[in-house]
């Protein structure tokens, strides 16, 4: 949900870098007044879980609900936490709570460590000593996780023996995927949404194409499309304008706050960076009903913004009028922000992305502005390396393979039990699992054409499409499947009975 890292993030790397990672749910700040109903608890996680040569314990936040649990064991639904608050993560995947009462389960929201309020180091977690961030990694996280469920089991009355199914979307989906191919002896299934697991070795412009694609259907003619390709070299005249006039132009027409006001021309790839992740991420929202995530949007936001870009223009200032217009769908649907702040910091404590994004989440990003609508800008891992170790110091070396060697990448012969579901409308399914395995009880791929960011994992809605409908029913039958054979606990009479019954 990776690399600016995004402007939130505000880091030094080129505006190709500038996806890292935090997508819809990421973003949310978690409520004051939660509509979920849950309790509290801490766990002592072990910092390292690979070498002996720390002892050093954190405590790690997790969310229970027990409302519908079967306590003779029936299954847990647990949340594999990603960047950021749990609480956001728990607020907004209500597919889970959703299902929860038809399945007698126990839901679980682990949150992910160096991020919330699971701090290692304590409330300054930036820090550039390797022995303190170091620790960050997914397969960390994983193993915190693997820890997390077996003291549930042994601690919880009546547990013990209940089948445990992983849920995540986006990096959080990854997690849930990888704990089954990882741990098939703790997890005993994974709904995986919207999870690009493939998507470090995913050309790096087919991200950027898929933005681009949604952009160009949502208007005639790609009308849109060809509109936000045609502002990069309107912004570059414009800011340019003699005595600074264009400057004065683009702070007045973009209502810029004060903080983010431009001085210079070369300011203006602070816009740039800015409106690259914004279009990205209503590609990533294109809920078709209204949401409230960076900010609240309406339905099917990509056609809200369409409908200003797509008008007809003479000139560069009108063309920047659109375009503005279309921003202020984004940033002020509600008319009560005051200005834009193009320096809006992350609000959820998951700016340690950055980190793992310069280590092992290399997702490398491409755009040639032809094929894209974006402006061109090429993947420089040499770049890239300088400014992940200017930013977290010299032992921050990208390693772009890492993640395919720990976990496989597309590879999933071997692996069971697992639903990977992607939305076509969202760019991130460029890195995901888009074909089943085609072995009995192996990977499973389930495609959502209107679907945009793990559309499936939210709670069902008025306005959903049949395609995610008819996707989360697909989930609920694999689920129900994983749970009675999984052989444990009051499944082992359910297995017995059925073997029973077929002698009869």
């Amino acid at each position: 949900m990776l690399f600016s890292f995004a402007p939130w993030v505000m880091l030094l790397v080129p505006l190709v870098t500038s996806h890292i990672f935090h997508t819809s749910v990421e973003r949310v700040t978690a409520a004051n007044s939660t509509k979920k109903q849950y309790t509290t608890h801490w766990y002592n996680q072990t910092l390292d879980h690979f070498t002996f040569t720390t002892q050093k314990q954190f405590r790690q936040k997790y969310l229970v609900n027990d409302t519908f649990w079967d306590s003779s064991g029936g299954p847990i639904f647990f949340y594999t936490g990603n960047e950021g608050d749990i609480e956001a993560f728990t607020e907004n995947s209500g597919f889970m709570w959703d299902i929860a009462p038809e399945f007698g389960a126990m839901l679980v929201f682990a949150e992910h460590r160096y991020y919330g309020e699971s701090l290692p180091f304590g409330a300054d977690p930036m820090s550039k000593d390797p022995l303190k961030v170091g620790y960050l990694s997914s397969s960390q996280a994983l193993a915190d996780y693997v820890d997390l469920i077996s003291f549930l089991r042994k601690t919880i009355v009546g547990a013990s023996q209940s089948p445990v199914i992983t849920f995540g979307g986006s990096y959080g989906g990854m997690l849930a995927g990888w704990m089954r191919t990882k741990y098939p002896h703790i997890v005993q299934g994974a709904i995986a949404a919207s999870a690009p697991i493939a998507q470090f070795t995913t050309p790096c412009d087919a991200f950027g194409r898929i933005v681009t694609s949604d952009f160009s259907a949502a208007a005639p003619n790609s009308s849109c499309s060809s509109a936000i390709r045609a502002s990069w070299s309107a912004l570059d005249r414009v800011s340019l304008l003699p005595n600074t006039t264009g400057l004065s132009w683009l702070n007045s027409n973009f209502h810029l706050c004060p903080t983010s006001l431009l001085t210079s021309a070369t300011n203006i790839s602070t816009i740039k960076s800015y409106l690259t992740d914004l279009w990205t991420n209503l590609a990533m929202m294109d809920y078709p009903y209204p949401t409230s995530f960076l900010a609240p949007l309406p339905a099917n936001p990509v056609v809200a913004v369409c409908q200003h870009l797509s008008q007809p223009y003479s000139n560069d200032t009108e063309l920047l009028e659109l375009v503005f217009k279309a921003v202020d769908v984004y940033f002020n649907y509600t008319g009560q922000a005051e200005c834009l702040n193009l320096m809006e910091e992350d609000g959820i404590g998951a700016d340690m992305w950055s980190y793992q994004a310069c280590t092992e989440m290399v997702m490398p990003f491409c755009y040639d502005g032809t094929n894209d609508m974006f402006e061109a800008s090429p993947w420089d891992l040499a770049m890239y390396t300088k400014e992940c170790q200017a930013t977290w110091g010299p032992a921050a070396v990208p390693q772009p393979a890492l993640a395919n060697s720990l976990y496989g990448g597309r590879d999933l012969a071997s692996a069971t039990n697992i639903v990977f579901s992607n939305g076509l409308l969202d760019p991130w399914s460029s890195g995901g699992v888009l074909k089943s395995s085609g072995t009995q009880g192996g990977v499973v791929a389930i495609i959502i054409p209107e679907g945009a960011h793990h559309l499936d994992l939210r709670g069902s809605n008025p306005a959903d499409p049949v395609s995610v409908i008819q996707a989360r029913k697909q989930e609920r039958a694999y689920i129900d499947k994983w749970i009675k054979n999984s052989n444990m606990g009051k499944y082992k009479k359910y297995k017995a009975n059925k073997r029973k019954i077929s002698l009869l």
